[in-house]
């Protein structure tokens, strides 16, 4: 079987967020299954500069001018076709924005042309590998789906939605910049309130959709959480589900990690301890291994809940516990938060951006990790957190309530508790969870066993690839 993934990231060459890792992992665990896996992705800097570049595949004329196909290979072997087109994706900033955070002007013609290369190696581009599948990531490669289905489906399509928030939305003037059939842009469509949706493409035109966790995909269908397109996805019915994402093993383990000063794991732990007066040392706080050490890895964004973290942060101080943050966001959330350490630097610290390596050392430290998200399509932090001994406290929604189970008595009990969970999404609600962390972790010995159940927790993305295979052999790939 012959899958095209298309997204616009993938780690270890480009990461922005949690859709690197999954397009990063998802294709080498399809390949352990004897899949015949590769990827399509814009030509950015980083990922032209990763790329082990071995030819062109193809040299073509679209709507948004010249644009090359090349091959090559990652490092860690999966294959990537990259669409090299410097007009396009040569720019300062991130893959989305310029310095100023501002959406580049035309990307509708830049994730456009994703799609639409990806329908082009779909009808045999590559005179040498031709997809049976096409499987797009986010509302980015949502036109995919829809290029495809203008010239007579050449391969079954998949869509997944990553967090549906993010749709992609253009001015409807943008649509006939797309060389598109006029008549896709209407309700029954790419049209959605006037406007133009890439999410709405993805979700009409594939065969099937999936989301990243299986309460996700229910919770989408629902007013609160469907972000305008609940209509379209109960219409769905069948064709959607969710396969939860998974954890790569290889890069995510504390007993390999090189990133982190000491390795251990479930079995033995001491390297934890070393980890967290390491991290403590490094970013000014007490060094008290007695403290428990509660963290957020995050983007700094009100969907995640750090509104709630911010006015409950004395809940883990007064209480003896200490804090610290690694992520990036939301500007008066950010001052925030820098201030909160200025005015307690034995207890709270602060690092503003994004850095790989540090994230690995604040798993490896942590006792607890926050994650009190209003929606979480699936969430990777908190089983991360798991695999690394930092219990997860948790607002039970989408992939957060897939993934972690409360540590209530009857769950302690039965030896399943792997973090704490809570309901509503408010202050109070969080400061319980907070309390009974505490209550928990003055137990050492019920701590200790809820830590091990944690790490004892496979997340592995066999099972989910598993999955996607099930479901391409389903629509008849």
């Amino acid at each position: 079987m012959q899958i095209l993934h298309v997204c616009a990231e993938m780690f270890p060459l480009l990461k922005t967020g949690g859709l690197a890792d999954v397009s990063g992992a998802l294709p080498l665990a399809l390949g352990k299954q004897g899949a015949d896996v590769r990827v399509l992705l814009p030509g950015f800097p980083a990922i032209m500069d990763g790329l082990n570049i071995s030819g062109e595949v193809a040299h073509l004329h679209c709507f948004a001018g010249d644009v090359r196909i090349v091959f090559g290979y990652t490092e860690q072997g999966v294959g990537v076709y990259a669409i090299d087109a410097p007009h396009l994706y040569a720019r300062g900033g991130n893959p989305y924005q310029d310095g100023n955070q501002h959406p580049y002007a035309d990307n509708h013609l830049r994730f456009a042309v994703l799609g639409w290369v990806a329908a082009r190696l779909a009808e045999g581009a590559d005179p040498y590998w031709r997809p049976s599948v096409v499987h797009a990531h986010d509302w980015h490669a949502g036109l995919a789906p829809a290029y495809i289905a203008a010239v007579g489906h050449p391969a079954r399509t998949v869509f997944t939605i990553h967090n549906l928030a993010y749709q992609g939305v253009f001015s409807p003037a943008d649509f006939s910049a797309l060389d598109l059939p006029a008549h896709f842009f209407s309700v029954n469509g790419l049209e959605f309130h006037g406007h133009l949706s890439f999410m709405k493409a993805g979700i009409y035109y594939s065969d099937r959709v999936t989301t990243v966790s299986p309460s996700y995909a229910r919770e989408i269908t629902g007013d609160e959480q469907g972000c305008g397109l609940d209509g379209l996805l109960r219409d769905r019915g069948e064709a959607l589900s969710g396969v939860l994402n998974g954890v790569d093993d290889s890069i995510w383990n504390p007993a390999t990690d090189s990133l982190i000063v000491s390795p251990y794991s479930a079995e033995k732990l001491s390297g934890k301890a070393k980890c967290k007066a390491a991290l403590q040392q490094a970013m000014g706080l007490q060094e008290n291994p007695d403290a428990p050490l509660f963290i957020v890895v995050s983007r700094l964004t009100e969907q995640k809940g750090l509104h709630l973290v911010l006015e409950r942060l004395h809940e883990i101080t007064q209480r003896g516990g200490q804090f610290a943050l690694l992520g990036s966001g939301d500007a008066q959330m950010e001052a925030a938060f820098r201030v909160a350490a200025a005015e307690n630097p034995s207890q709270i610290a602060v690092k503003i951006g994004y850095d790989e390596a540090f994230s690995h050392q604040l798993m490896a430290a942590a006792d607890v990790i926050m994650v009190p998200s209003r929606f979480e399509p699936c969430g990777l932090t908190q089983l991360y957190g798991l695999k690394y001994g930092a219990l997860p406290l948790v607002r039970r929604v989408g992939g957060l309530a897939d993934t972690v189970v409360d540590c209530s008595l009857e769950n302690l009990q039965e030896g399943i508790a792997t973090g704490a969970a809570f309901d509503v999404f408010s202050g109070e609600a969080l400061t319980q969870g907070i309390r009974r962390m505490f209550a928990l972790w003055a137990r050492p010995k019920e701590w200790k066993a809820v830590r091990k159940t944690a790490m004892s927790c496979d997340f592995g993305w066999h099972a989910a690839a598993e999955q996607y295979l099930q479901l391409y052999r389903a629509i008849g790939a």
